[in-house]
C-alpha cells in the first residue's frame, strides 16, 4: 500500500483520536505489511508474527490517545511491535531449522517422527508483506528482502532477545542508535554494543552471497529454466534431474522433523522415500503435482500428492529452495506443514 501524505496522515489521526475506528484502520493499514515482516524477524514464525501484528494493532489503538507525537508514527508503532515480539520469546525462546538440532543423519532410516513439542522456524510469503527491493532506509544494511531470508531468520534466532531486536531496528529499518534506543528504553551505548555484538554472531552464519544477489543474476530465461527443470524433474521423480541440479554436498531439511541428509545421503532419501515406487500412477509418473511460489525472498514450491480416497491432490510439503552464486541448489527446505499452504496464495487442493 502507498505511504500516506503528511496531511492524510495528520487527518486520519485526529479521528483515529477521537475514537473513529474507520480511520484507525486507514491509518495503520499503509505500515501492516512492514509491521508484520518485523515481527516475523523477530519471532521466526508467520503465526506467531500475525498473533504479535494483531496485538501490536490493539496496543495502539488502545494507546492512541496517550500519543504525543514526540516520534514519528511509524517509529511509535515499531516500539509497540517490539515489545509485543519481547514478550513473546520471553515465554516460547528462540525458533529452530533441522540443521540447528543435530548433525546430518544416514537416510536409510528415512525421516523419522516430527518432534512437535521443538520450535521451528516456519516460512514466511512475500506477497502478505508486499516486500520491495533495496533497504527501507539509507542507514539500513540489509535490503528488506535480504532480511526474510531464511538463513537470515535463522542466524537471527541465536541471538539474545535484546539484541535481536537491537539488530533488526539498526540494520534492517536504518534506526539510529538513539532512535533504538527510545525504543528499547535502554542507553545509546547499551545499544552500540548489542549491535557489535549481534552483528558479529549475525555475519558468522551468513552465506557469502546472500539469495537477492544471487537471483539479480539470473534473467527471465535463467529463472523459468530452473523453475521449469524443478517441477518436471520433481513431476517425475527424477533423481537424475535433481542431482544435476545440487550443488556438492547440498543438503535437504524436513522440519518438523529433525533428521536431514546431506551428500549421497540426500540421494538415497530421494531414492529410497520421497521418490519410491509406492507413488507412481499407472501411467509410469510419479502422482504428484508442483507450484511454484515465493517464500522468504526465495523460490519456493508447494508439492500435492493424490489422494485415491478424495480423487484430488492435496498439500505436502513446501519447498524453499537455497541457491549458490554458481546457480546450483544447496539446500532445500521441505516444510512439512500443509496448514501454510492459503498463506502463500496456494490452493487447498489440486485436481
Amino acid at each position: 500500500m502507498a505511504a500516506l501524505s503528511s496531511a492524510r496522515q495528520r487527518t486520519l489521526l485526529d479521528a483515529a483520536r477521537r475514537g473513529d475506528e474507520t480511520a484507525y484502520g486507514a491509518l495503520v493499514e499503509a505500515y501492516r505489511g512492514e509491521l508484520h515482516a518485523h515481527c516475523y524477524r523477530m519471532l521466526g514464525s508467520a503465526h506467531d508474527a500475525e498473533d504479535a501484528l494483531q496485538d501490536t494493532l490493539l496496543r495502539a489503538w488502545r494507546g492512541l490517545p496517550r500519543f504525543e507525537q514526540r516520534s514519528s508514527l511509524r517509529s511509535w508503532l515499531y516500539r509497540i511491535a517490539t515489545n509485543a515480539c519481547l514478550d513473546v520469546i520471553s515465554g516460547t525462546g528462540r525458533r529452530q531449522l533441522p540443521t540447528d538440532f543435530g548433525p546430518a543423519t544416514d537416510a536409510h532410516d528415512g525421516p523419522g517422527p516430527p518432534l512437535t513439542e521443538t520450535a521451528w522456524i516456519e516460512p514466511f510469503p512475500d506477497q502478505r508483506v508486499g516486500l520491495v527491493d533495496g533497504r527501507a532506509a539509507p542507514a539500513a544494511r540489509y535490503e528488506q528482502r535480504e532480511a526474510v531470508e531464511l538463513a537470515f531468520i535463522a542466524a537471527l534466532q541465536h541471538l539474545p532477545a535484546s539484541q535481536r531486536a537491537t539488530l533488526i531496528l539498526c540494520e534492517v529499518l536504518g534506526f539510529s542508535a538513539k532512535e533504538a534506543a527510545e525504543t528499547l528504553e535502554t542507553s545509546v551505548p547499551a545499544v552500540n554494543s548489542a549491535l557489535q555484538r549481534a552483528r558479529r554472531a549475525v555475519e558468522e552464519k551468513l552465506p557469502a552471497q546472500s539469495q537477492q544477489a544471487t537471483l539479480r543474476t539470473l534473467d527471465d530465461e535463467d529463472l523459468r529454466r530452473i523453475v521449469d527443470g524443478y517441477v518436471e524433474a520433481w513431476e517425475r521423480g527424477d533423481v537424475d534431474g535433481i542431482a544435476a541440479m545440487l550443488a556438492h554436498d547440498a543438503a535437504i531439511t524436513m522440519p518438523p522433523m529433525a533428521t536431514w541428509f546431506r551428500g549421497e545421503q540426500l540421494f538415497v532419501f530421494l531414492r529410497e522415500w520421497a521418490f519410491n515406487g509406492r507413488v507412481y500412477g499407472a501411467e509410469g509418473r510419479r502422482r504428484v503435482r508442483v507450484v511454484p511460489a515465493r517464500a522468504n525472498g526465495q523460490l519456493a514450491f508447494g508439492t500435492y500428492s493424490w489422494d485415491e480416497g478424495e480423487g484430488v491432490h492435496l498439500p505436502t510439503v513446501l519447498q524453499v529452495l537455497t541457491l549458490d552464486a554458481d546457480r546450483r541448489i544447496t539446500e532445500i527446505t521441505g516444510f512439512v506443514t500443509p496448514d501454510v499452504y492459503p498463506l502463500f496464495g496456494l490452493p487447498r487442493e489440486l485436481p
